[in-house]
């Protein structure tokens, strides 16, 4: 007769997992809760400890790490000194494993948990046991996910076994499950110890979905979240539409970032992970038709993001509009209705109070990857330096403060351009700042009359300052810190143009 040790956390389909199993001839061995579990269920089952002669001890914390078990599960039955040592020390064959893990991630995920809790929750004889079985995949089968279970009974039943490729292809799963596992530990513990950037990065993602494709057709990708999620993309619940493509993906996300700097009613208009307009007003509806207005023609076929509620008359306007991308944490009951008469649009939901867990980026490039923190650097009036005989008004210093919050969030060389709550002009990832401007000025037009422009690094020259003050630019916001400094300073002193220094400077390459 055949033995399987199972010890599993999640239970899910176990009972009738190992019902089959008995009658295929198992015999099944298991510990704890799984023993308390399937004998209650009527499947008799030889207690681990009668298998190691040895009582669990140390509230569980001791009970596999034995030679008993990892002898019968390391074995390799085609080495007849392995089989020898096997029958010299009385230990038997374990022909299967199912195991899965405590439940370190959801525990961690708990509210109020703490650290001694998370610490019981590290899991020792499960990883030991998936490790063994999975380096013996020649000869043991090891399964760690429920879904695989039917595969499982289907090939013994057809086979009288599992096949060599099948247990192969499931210890190459129990190895990312158990390096995902650790990472998870490796993660909080550096975390609480504050090791910022220590000398190994372990990072654990879950597969969201598969995409359709990348950025291009003929490109490969697949949407995977981090373990510890919070206000971000992969919280987003879709209602509506087709799926999300990978270039969706990136420009909700470039939605989302620029919207976690407003508390007020924002809406976000996004074209290839820029800005293309942003609105703030007094309700959702004015923010709605600031961030149209801003520009009524990059929109199409943009992504819209709001911070409160659709409602049927913001929906009304949408629905005139071609849009890939609606994301609000609501939508009111005839709002959605109405925008879900369009086929592919996706509709999403997403809980806007969520917090940002991960305040670290990670950027891959070839053979390596790159880490930073989130900038999250926000500044206050009171720390703006003004450098001009002309202060600016308080109107003008509410448009400053605005267009900052923008600017950090458009690629560099960035250039925004400001008015009342809202985007006039952008000027977005040129190879030199006069560039950025003359875009996004133009593309202001007339709205430069009475505005104000952010940029998101210093002027090297006084060039930009004379481009802005010929399209009648009143204030301007940039970090300083230039040599030439004096020059831009004089030149607005020339034209009566109010300048602040932030001291701080938001390159986004």
């Amino acid at each position: 007769m055949k033995r399987v040790l199972i010890s599993v956390s999640d239970k899910t389909g176990i009972i009738e997992f190992a019902k089959e199993l008995v009658n295929l001839k198992y015999e099944i061995i298991s510990t704890g809760g799984t023993k308390k579990v399937l004998e209650e269920a009527g499947i008799k089952t030889v207690g681990i400890s009668e298998v190691t002669n040895f009582p669990e001890i140390m509230d569980g914390r001791v009970k596999t790490l034995h030679p008993n078990v990892h002898g019968g599960l390391l074995c390799v039955r085609s080495n007849e000194e392995h089989m020898k040592t096997l029958e010299e020390n009385r230990i038997e064959l374990i022909d299967m494993l199912i195991v899965n893990l405590y439940p370190f991630k959801n525990t961690l995920e708990k509210k109020g948990v703490i650290h001694d809790e998370l610490i019981e929750n590290i899991d020792i004889g499960g990883p030991s046991m998936l490790r063994s079985a999975a380096k013996n995949y020649e000869f043991v089968t090891v399964v760690v996910d429920p879904k695989d279970y039917g595969k499982v009974l289907l090939e013994i039943a057809r086979k009288g076994d599992t096949e060599l490729l099948t247990r192969e292809k499931f210890a190459a799963k129990v190895f990312r499950h158990t390096a995902s596992y650790d990472s998870i530990i490796a993660d909080y513990l550096t975390e609480k110890t504050g090791e910022e950037f220590p000398e190994s990065i372990t990072v654990s993602y879950e597969k969201v979905q598969d995409l359709r494709y990348g950025e291009n057709p003929h490109q490969r990708a697949g949407f995977y979240k981090n373990v510890r999620t919070g206000y971000s993309v992969v919280q987003g619940k879709q209602l509506h539409g087709k799926e999300l493509s990978y270039n969706n993906i990136q420009d909700m996300n470039s939605a989302l970032e620029i919207l976690k700097e407003f508390s007020s009613p924002t809406v976000v208009a996004v074209k290839h992970m820029n800005p293309c307009g942003v609105g703030s007003g007094v309700n959702i509806l004015e923010a709605w038709e600031r961030a149209h207005k801003s520009d009524s023609i990059s929109i199409f076929g943009g992504i819209v993001v709001f911070n409160r509620d659709v409602t049927k008359e913001i929906a009304e306007k949408i629905s005139e509009l071609f849009l890939e991308i609606v994301v609000a944490p609501g939508y009111e009951s005839e709002a959605f209705e109405i925008i879900s008469k369009k086929k592919n649009i996706r509709i999403i939901k997403l809980n806007m109070n969520l917090k940002l867990k991960n305040r670290r980026k990670l950027i891959s490039v070839m053979d390596g990857v790159l880490i930073q923190e989130i900038d999250l650097k926000s500044i206050t009036e009171e720390e703006l330096v003004c450098v001009t005989d002309r202060k600016p008004t308080i109107k003008e210093l509410e448009d400053l403060m605005f267009s900052w919050k923008v600017v950090k969030h458009v690629k560099s060389n960035a250039i925004v351009i400001a008015k009342g709550d809202q985007t006039v002009g952008i000027g977005a990832g040129q190879m030199n700042r006069v560039g950025a401007a003359k875009i996004a000025l133009e593309q202001a037009g007339e709205g430069c009359v009475g505005a104000v422009m952010a940029s998101d690094a210093f002027f090297p020259m006084s060039d930009t300052v004379e481009m802005a003050a010929k399209y009648g630019v009143r204030a301007i916001i940039q970090p300083g810190g230039s040599i030439k400094d004096t020059l831009s300073i004089d030149e607005c002193n020339k034209n009566g143009i109010a300048m602040v220094f932030t001291k701080i400077r938001h390159f986004k390459h």
